[in-house]
């Protein structure tokens, strides 16, 4: 029996990845306007929409309908399952993956307790135990074990987003853009967390590398993702070329990619970010 990876629209992958993966949709609102995520708008088009609007975008759930669309398509296929969500804490997507799972057989769900590139390295690291000869249920037992070590801290270039989202004060916000401060996030056990603030891209990239140095260190022996959000991947570069110790001699080369609408709502354009598995 073959196994197919089913994955929702907030796991941020490279093309090469993609194409190996089925993919059910979230929504992307902006105000009246609704989206499909990654049908009907691309990762450019929602951040010069982000820009460009005042209203602040917000995202609902892939539905029990959506997921069991490509489950009847597995079933047809013969195909037994491994579906890799976005954090449940983060959306009930997770939920509606188990609830269209009821009249199925064969269909193993992981709650990736991550999104975005943290989602993604997950989904590469199944596919290359899928290349190994592993079965759905064995690589959804590596897979519950693996994403306990996920890492992802992102650097962000405005407290504008957050703002907006209601995740600081106005006062935070004015006073950090007014003292150029940059905070640092990551996602911890599926939520998104502040971990400290610096004063301009540089300490701020110098503390992305030591958030890397707190976790222990990267394993580079299962998939790394760099990611940013926004059109321009300026700030992106200039990261890789300030932290290249850490990635010369350990890869072949430094992958990246655009994050997408759900962290890209809170983090806003001109972030960078870095998923890994800690040693």
């Amino acid at each position: 029996m073959k196994t197919r990876i089913i994955v929702d629209s907030t796991a941020d992958l490279m093309p090469e990845i993609r194409e190996r993966v089925h993919v059910v949709p979230l929504t992307v609102h902006f105000g009246q306007e609704e989206y499909v995520d990654g049908v009907t708008i691309d990762h450019k088009a929602f951040y010069e929409k982000l820009v460009e609007t005042d209203v602040h975008p917000s995202t609902s759930q892939a539905t029990p309908v959506a997921f069991e669309k490509e489950y009847e398509k597995a079933r047809e296929a013969g195909d037994e399952v491994v579906v890799i969500t976005l954090s449940s804490k983060l959306s009930g997507t997770y939920q509606s993956a188990m609830i269209a799972a009821q009249d199925y057989d064969n269909i193993y769900i992981v709650d990736s307790g991550s999104v975005a590139i943290g989602g993604g390295i997950l989904v590469e690291y199944a596919l290359e135990l899928l290349n190994d000869g592993l079965n759905a249920k064995e690589i959804v037992n590596r897979l519950e074990e693996a994403k306990r070590k996920i890492v992802i801290v992102a650097l962000v270039d405005t407290l504008e987003y957050l703002k907006k989202g209601g995740r600081i004060s106005k006062a935070v916000a004015f006073a950090g853009g007014v003292l150029n401060i940059k905070p640092v996030l990551s996602v911890i056990d599926g939520e998104i967390n502040m971990l400290g603030k610096a004063r301009g891209s540089k300490m701020g990239n110098n503390l992305l590398v030591q958030e890397i140095d707190k976790a222990g260190g990267i394993d580079f022996g299962k998939p790394v993702l760099l990611g940013y959000t926004g059109i321009s991947n300026a700030l992106l570069l200039k990261y890789i070329d300030d932290s290249k110790h850490i990635w010369e001699n350990n890869l072949k080369a430094v992958r990246y990619t655009t994050i997408g609408s759900v962290i890209g709502t809170h983090a806003g354009p001109g972030a960078v970010a870095v998923a890994f598995f800690k040693k």
